[in-house]
């Protein structure tokens, strides 16, 4: 069963893109979805997090407080690195796992992992393939905006972390260019998705 990664900056439409696979027959494992859920759930994760971070990350019942932990977290290039070393490997064991259990059940056409931080990760290199959707930063500005769960500085502070457009774009196997409408970004990953399906 072929694995691809899926992947996008903040308000690239990625996760629209992930439901048009998933529509098509692809089990989609949100790798995004399952580190909140590491963060939230996994105590040895959690241990590390509070000896990396402290106090500033936890809540008055010393849980985890995910508003506080993404204010640190999203300071700069340091403190990402931190939170991710501690969070990936975790998210690899449970992709590996549930690939295992995907490829055994045979239901899918493929694997999708949809993650924001493919190459960043270095899971790009467990991939068969990887599908990079980009689109222009007005654009995708105007996406997270309409979301209303993070302020313009917040996201500009989380584009700033992650790779750019362009250098996604020249490792990908794959680009998806969210420049239109939802219709038109059905169409081009249709295209995708049936080349290599």
């Amino acid at each position: 069963m072929l694995k691809i990664g899926l992947t996008g900056g903040i308000g690239s439409g990625k996760s629209e893109v992930s439901k048009f696979f998933h529509s098509w027959g692809a089990y989609i494992f949100d790798a995004d979805k399952e580190a909140k859920d590491i963060i939230k759930n996994n105590i040895d994760a959690q241990k590390e997090i509070i000896k990396e971070f402290g106090s500033d990350v936890v809540d008055l019942d010393q849980n985890i407080d995910k508003q506080k932990l993404a204010r640190v977290a999203f300071q700069d290039e340091f403190h990402q690195l931190a939170l991710n070393s501690i969070i990936h490997p975790h998210v690899f064991r449970k992709i590996d796992k549930v690939f295992e259990k995907i490829k055994l059940d045979n239901k899918h056409n493929c694997f999708v992992v949809d993650a924001a931080l493919i190459y960043e990760s270095g899971a790009d290199t467990h991939m068969d393939y990887v599908i990079v959707v980009t689109s222009l930063i007005r654009f995708r500005t105007e996406r997270v905006m309409s979301r209303n769960n993070i302020t313009r500085d917040d996201f500009l502070k989380r584009v700033s972390l992650q790779w750019s457009d362009e250098d996604k774009e020249h490792l990908a196997d794959y680009i998806i260019h969210n420049n239109a409408d939802l219709k038109t970004l059905e169409q081009e990953s249709k295209k995708v998705f049936d080349s290599i399906i």
